[in-house]
């Protein structure tokens, strides 16, 4: 196994609903897949790479609770117990008020959270190295399945007829 580090078995296939069948025959005759690209979102691609249902939802709505927290902790010491103001002859702790601003820093933490979880879970940042460049047509026109050939205990030629019965034009090895 030890050869075959770093190397990476390419198939290259002209359509999207054929790249999706193929990804549950590969992986049902024993074939690990490591990553597909794709030009645009191919739907129910990640159900078929076995990919678990994303939780950033639930990140979302925290960062945004989050804001919203802050907001109202931030205008109401400020405003009715640091330095009471009366704006407009209401109470100084007045939350129909504060509302504009409330969502405006809940969108603002949001964002910001998100934009963060985004790097952090795709490892993404100052320092990282980012995935090798497959096939330059993966953003245009093509979809490429890259398989890594040092997870895998079928041998090359077996991965290879496995990848053009399932439809892939082209099948390349490449070397990083």
């Amino acid at each position: 196994m030890a050869e075959l580090s770093g190397k990476y078995l390419v198939g290259v296939y002209d359509d999207d609903d054929t790249v999706l069948h193929a990804v549950p025959r590969l992986r049902k005759a024993g074939v690990k897949i490591k990553e597909v690209y794709s030009p645009f979102p191919i739907h129910g691609l990640d159900e078929a790479l076995g990919h678990p249902r994303t939780r950033i939802g639930i990140a979302a709505f925290m960062f945004g609770v989050t804001g919203c927290c802050c907001a109202l902790t931030l205008m109401i010491w400020t405003m009715g117990i640091d330095w009471p103001m009366i704006v407009g002859g209401k109470d100084p702790i007045s939350i129909p008020n504060y509302i504009p601003i409330t969502f405006e820093l809940t969108v603002l933490f949001t964002a910001f959270g998100m934009v963060t979880t985004f790097f952090i879970s795709n490892g993404l940042g100052p320092g990282t190295h980012f995935h090798p460049r497959f096939d330059v047509r993966s953003t245009d026109n093509k979809f490429v399945m890259a398989i890594d050939l040092g997870r895998n205990s079928m041998s090359v030629e077996e991965i290879s007829r496995a990848l053009k019965d399932s439809g892939a034009e082209e099948v390349n090895i490449k070397q990083f």
